[in-house]
Formats: C-alpha cells, structure tokens, sequence
C-alpha cells in the first residue's frame, strides 16, 4: 500500500473514531428518556415491544463502527477506539458534574431544578454503565476476531451477528439494571424492558448487517483489499 493510501485510511479511521466517540458520548447523556415504538401488539413481562430508552438510538452505530474497523483495521485498532470512546465519556461526565455544581442565574432558561433532573442521576449512572459498556464493547470485539479466524474472515454475517448478540445483551441487562438501581425506573419493569432492549436490538443488528457488508466492500475496493487483509496504520 502506498503512503498516499495509508494516509487517506488514517484519516477514514479517525472519523471513523469520531462517529464511535459522538455517539457513545450522546447515548449517555440522553439515555433517561424512553420512547415507544409498537409495531406488534405484544407486552412482556409489563412492558410493550416495544418500551426503549432513546439511548439506545445511537448503540447500533457504535457496534456496526467497531465491527467495521475490527474487520479492516484489526482488533488492535478496535480496542483503542473503544479505549478512547470511554475515556470522552469519562470526560463529558465531569463536565456535566462540574455544570451541576455551578448555580444558575435567576434568569436562566434552565433552572438548577431543571439540569438535575435531566443529568442529575447521569454521573453515577453513566459511570457504572461505562464498565459495562466497555465490557460488551470488549466481548463484541473478542467474539468478532474469533469467528473471522474460525472461518478465515468468510461469512460476515456470521461474525457480525453473533458478536452482536452476546454484548448487546450484557450492555442492556446492565443498564436496565442499573437504571432501577438508582430508582430511575420500577423493578417491576426490568425484564420486560430487558427483553424489549434486546429483541429490539437484534432487529437493529440484522438491519445494520448489509451495511457493514456495504463498508467492507467499498473498503476492499478502495485498498485493493484482499478477503482477511487488513491495513496497517502508520
């Protein structure tokens, strides 16, 4: 590969990185409002399919982005967008905490009352949800690379899928957990938004699939790629 090329697939990668780091960083912050999508009339365990935090708008794109560069660029590079993806949350949430102890102006549109309620329960939550969520995001990685060497970087959908499964589940067992942990939402309604986060994610998943087949594709094409290959950063 060319230096020319290298250096447009470094630049590919850093906004690649920055979508990754976006994302995260916003699902966090807005992960307090659910939303209902009720495309069957079907309830689980008192929640309707489906009952889902507006948080989990911007998850997909973060597993398809890893999954993308996993695939292009190599485990190591996934691992350290995921790296810097949480430590820009850890970030953002002392920004947020450094805001919430600053008082507002009588005037201000958004009153001390106001800016609790939206990101009062988000420093603790978030901080506990990161683990988890850097835990998922490790075990999407590590699933991913074993089933590409398994079947010698064949059959995208497979990897893909299952990688996504496993970690989408931890990360929403996690979260709704802990969403009832702080008393942001009942017990009573854990596992049927356990559930409604899971199914819903799936379907997410299995939509996402031809665009990542999509990505690589164009990626193969660009570096002249062959099926396995990876590039290698300067």
């Amino acid at each position: 590969m060319t230096l020319k090329d290298k250096l447009a697939a470094q630049r590919i990668y850093m906004l690649l990185g920055a979508l990754f780091i976006t994302s995260l960083v916003v699902s966090n912050l807005i992960f307090q409002k659910f939303f209902y999508w009720y495309p069957f009339n079907i309830e689980l365990f008192g929640a309707k399919l489906f009952e889902v935090s507006v948080g989990i708008l911007p998850y997909p794109i973060t597993f398809l982005i890893t999954d993308l560069i996993s695939e292009i660029y190599g485990k190591k590079r996934a691992n350290q967008v995921v790296k810097a993806g949480i430590f820009a949350s850890f970030f953002s949430l002392l920004i947020v905490y450094i805001s919430s102890m600053v008082p507002a102006t009588p005037w201000s549109p958004v009153d001390n009352n106001l800016f609790n309620t939206v990101f009062g329960n988000t420093i603790l939550a978030v901080f506990a949800s990161m683990m988890a969520y850097l835990f998922a995001q490790f075990i999407d990685i590590q699933i991913y690379h074993f089933w590409k060497q398994l079947t010698k970087g064949k059959h995208l959908w497979l990897r893909n899928n299952f990688s996504t499964f496993l970690s989408q589940f931890v990360d929403t067992f996690t979260v709704v957990g802990l969403l009832c942990s702080f008393g942001i939402i009942a017990w009573d309604r854990f596992l049927g938004l356990l559930l409604s986060g899971f199914i819903f994610k799936i379907i997410v998943a299995f939509f996402d699939t031809p665009f990542l087949y999509l990505g690589v594709f164009l990626f193969r094409k660009r570096f002249n790629l062959k099926v396995n290959e990876e590039i290698e950063l300067l």
